[in-house]
């Protein structure tokens, strides 16, 4: 195992700048557009739903939504989560155990996400089995996530960035929780999404079962 180093310390809440007046605009236009966007989605289905259409809904110009979302897809996929989770594992402490820090943050952070809107997790989820080009954009998207996820990791094990057995790690791991994503929505929802997180943990750490 490699011996892990000390993260650097996080600001914590009040030490980070609020956001200013501008900022607090950008992000209820996005609100607005993804909002204006799931709504538009479950009335009608994904494919009949037009930028057009959720520029009108979300009260807003065609150029607009492509400011902040350069494809439909975007839309449907982009979140606040990635950074969440990689400042998240930057607080864990120094000398915990990578895995254990991973299961607690995940387990937070994703948590977080199906707490907030229950139903656009499950839409979203929905969208990236029915749609292929929604599953082709995540996996796009994946290399982005990824990069982050290499910098925490670097961080605590003191590796480089970009060496492969870093990206190596990162990519598996976002690829399990894609993976973890559709198996969720193949099976209806059904199963409880932290006992499958807890499986797909497991896979990385110990291999497949015996």
């Amino acid at each position: 195992m490699t011996v892990m180093t000390a993260a650097p310390s996080p600001p914590s809440p009040a030490d980070r700048p609020q956001p200013g007046l501008r900022e607090r605009k950008k992000i209820r236009t996005r609100e607005a557009i993804r909002t204006a966007t799931y709504a538009l989605v479950g009335e009608q289905g994904y494919d009949a739903t037009t930028i057009e259409q959720i520029a009108e809904r979300a009260e807003v110009s065609p150029s607009t939504v492509f400011r902040y979302f350069p494809t439909k897809e975007d839309i449907v996929l982009t979140d606040e989560f990635d950074p969440l989770l990689v400042e998240e594992l930057r607080a864990r402490p120094a000398d915990e155990p990578w895995m254990q820090s991973l299961r607690y943050v995940l387990r937070k952070t994703v948590q977080l996400g199906i707490d907030e809107d229950p139903e656009v997790s499950r839409l979203r989820t929905h969208l990236m089995v029915q749609v292929p080009a929604v599953r082709s954009r995540m996996m796009e998207s994946m290399s982005v996530t990824g990069s982050m996820l290499c910098e925490a990791i670097a961080e605590r094990t003191g590796l480089p960035p970009d060496g492969l057995e870093v990206r190596v790690y990162a990519m598996a791991l976002i690829g399990g929780l894609m993976e973890t994503s559709l198996y969720w929505a193949e099976n209806g929802h059904r199963d409880d999404f932290a006992g499958l997180l807890d499986r797909t943990m497991n896979v990385l750490e110990n291999g497949l079962p015996r």
